[in-house]
Order: structure tokens, then sequence, then C-alpha cells
């Protein structure tokens, strides 16, 4: 693991924020970067971690501006024993762990037989056994002082998958069924460590310019497409309040998790159907684009920064109100139901159109 880098402590060592302590895995970019930002603002001494320097560096810098504390700190969380070390790093700068979000993750997008099996296990250890390993550290260090949060940033994808993106939709599953394990493992303690996951819809992130695609066409993500920050107050909501065992952020993302309920097997007709065009642009992919399964982009072309956002601001949302109204159960329960009708409907007129 590299030097880390940190802000302005005071005398003795120790930070004079009084901020929660934090740590954010796959800082760097997208959800991450994001969420990162929310915490700063309320003071957070946050650990970043991520595997390239850029993204790390210019996330450290942002944190400070907005008030918080910053500890860089480049990490591949698919190796357990440098997570191990990441965190003993955020504890010696800031302190006891109060949260520990995970969210680093990368993908493949293309059929499952144009997958090696070397990228297929790749995505595996990093988008969900980065998670176990990110769970497990903290675990550590929160259960022997019986307090802290852990929030696994999730996804609709791991509630109903789609076709191009089985490794990735694999992952997601694996950590709901994961994270449910623990969940209960920890009630049973009578433990006052929390576990939540937050699950996501389409947001726009960087990594569609640099997952590895075998696409025609530039990857994207299915909308509606949301801004990376409304997914990042959803973390933060999350992390105060994680006794709930699931968030969902998105009326698309209510209505695939109800929808799939109601109608999988048709929803599996429709998106045979839909899947292939509905993620990708009218924009061809350039021959030899670089990727970031094996190593960090934000290496290339200079150290670049690729930040929170994507490449569909135009076409992204920056407000969601069933997130708002997903901090009011009453309220959300009325919206999901509306939701879910309206998504199983279209998969049942699909089914008949194609009947």
């Amino acid at each position: 693991m590299s030097e880390a880098s940190n802000g302005d402590e005071a005398a003795g060592g120790r930070p004079e924020a009084a901020g929660p302590t934090v740590v954010v895995t796959g800082a760097s970019g997208g959800i991450g970067r994001a969420t990162v930002r929310e915490f700063a603002r309320r003071g957070a001494r946050i650990g970043l971690l991520a595997r390239g320097r850029a993204g790390l560096e210019a996330a450290a810098a942002e944190v400070r501006e907005l008030g918080g504390q910053a500890l860089a700190v480049p990490t591949d969380v698919a190796d357990a024993a440098a997570v191990t070390a990441a965190a003993d790093a955020v504890e010696a700068a800031f302190g006891p762990l109060d949260v520990w979000v995970n969210v680093a993750f990368t993908s493949v997008f293309a059929e499952f037989t144009d997958i090696t099996p070397e990228e297929f296990r790749r995505v595996t250890d990093v988008a969900y056994l980065g998670y176990v390993n990110g769970t497990r550290e903290a675990l550590a260090r929160m259960l022997p002082r019986d307090r802290g949060s852990i929030v696994q940033v999730g996804s609709a994808l791991g509630e109903r998958s789609i076709p191009l993106q089985s490794a990735y939709c694999g992952a997601k599953h694996a950590v709901n069924g994961f994270t449910s394990s623990v969940r209960t493992e920890l009630m049973h303690r009578g433990s006052n460590v929390h576990i939540t996951v937050v699950q996501m819809p389409a947001v726009n992130t960087p990594q569609f310019s640099w997952v590895l695609s075998r696409l025609p066409r530039h990857p994207q993500p299915v909308p509606p497409i949301y801004q990376p920050e409304v997914a990042a107050r959803a973390v933060v909501h999350a992390a105060a309040h994680p006794r709930r065992r699931q968030y969902s952020v998105g009326a698309s993302t209510v209505a695939t998790v109800l929808g799939n309920k109601a109608a999988a097997g048709l929803l599996d007709r429709y998106l045979a159907r839909t899947g292939y065009d509905s993620q990708q642009t009218a924009e061809p992919v350039p021959t030899g684009r670089p990727h970031n399964l094996w190593r960090p982009v934000d290496r290339l072309g200079g150290g670049r920064d690729f930040g929170a956002h994507g490449a569909f601001d135009e076409v992204s949302h920056a407000r969601s109100p069933q997130a708002l109204a997903a901090r009011h159960p009453a309220a959300l329960t009325a919206a999901a139901a509306a939701a879910g009708l309206t998504m199983t409907a279209a998969a049942v007129a699909a089914g008949r159109r194609k009947g």
C-alpha cells in the first residue's frame, strides 16, 4: 500500500475536527466521491480508499475545502491485507471508526459468454469480496466498542438482474445475501453495531466511461438516471439511521423490486427485448478504450481526475422525491405501490405485444 496523505492536524498529531470518523471505499469517483463530499460538509474525518492516486488526492482536497479532514489511502479492496492496513491507518490518524461505507466496484459490459474467467473473478473480488473485506474490518473495530454503522451501497440490479451485466448483478445479489446474514448475527448478539443497504437506481457516474466494455456502442445507465448527489444524500442518511434493513433510492428502484416480485417472468421477456439497446448510446466505442478492471484509469492520461459525474449530466435528475419519501415509510408505501403497478403493467403490455 502506498503512503497516505492527510489534512491539517492539531498538536500531538491528532486532528482538531470533532465530526465522526468515516471510511468510504471507492472514494475517488462516482457515488463514493459524492458521499465523501456529503460527509465532509458535516465536519467528518474521512478515510478515502480507492486505487487511483489522482482521484483520491482531488477528493481529499475537496474534503478539506468543505470543512472535513481527509486521509487518502490508495487501496485495492480485493486485497484483504491492504484493507486491514488502510483501516489501521485511518484509526491511527482520526481515532475509532464510527461509519464504514462500501462503494468500490468494477464491472464488465458484455454477454456472459464473452467474459473470461479471470475477468469474472476480478469483478467478484472487487464488487463482492471487497464489501466482505470492508465489513470484516469495520466489525473488528466496532464490535468491541459496541457501536458503529456499516452502509453497503447496493443496486436495484441486486434484486433484478439484467442482460450484459452478469458479473456485476451476481456480485450485488451476493452482497444482499451476505449482508442479511451478518445483520441477523448482529441482532442475535444484541449489538449496537448496525448494517444496512442502500439500493441505488441508474446513476450518472464515470463508470460508463471507464468500465471494460465489449458492446458495439458506448454503455449507458438505463433511464431514469440520477445524479450521484442523490445517492450520496441517501447514504449519509442511512449511516445516521442504520437500524432500517434497506433503503431504496429512486422510484425506478422501488418499481424494479416490486415488479420483479409481481411478474418476474414477464420482466425476463421484457428485458430480453429492451435490455441491450437501453444500455447503449448511439455512439460507437473507440478501439482500445482504457478501462479500470485491472488498474485505475486515473493513473492514465497524466493522472486525470474523473470526479463524481459521468457523461450524462443533461439527462440526469438532481433530486428524487421518492428518496425523500423513503425517510418517511408511510409515504413511501403508497409511492412504491403505484410504481410497482406501473412497471408490472409495462411488462404485461410488452408480453402481450410479443404474443
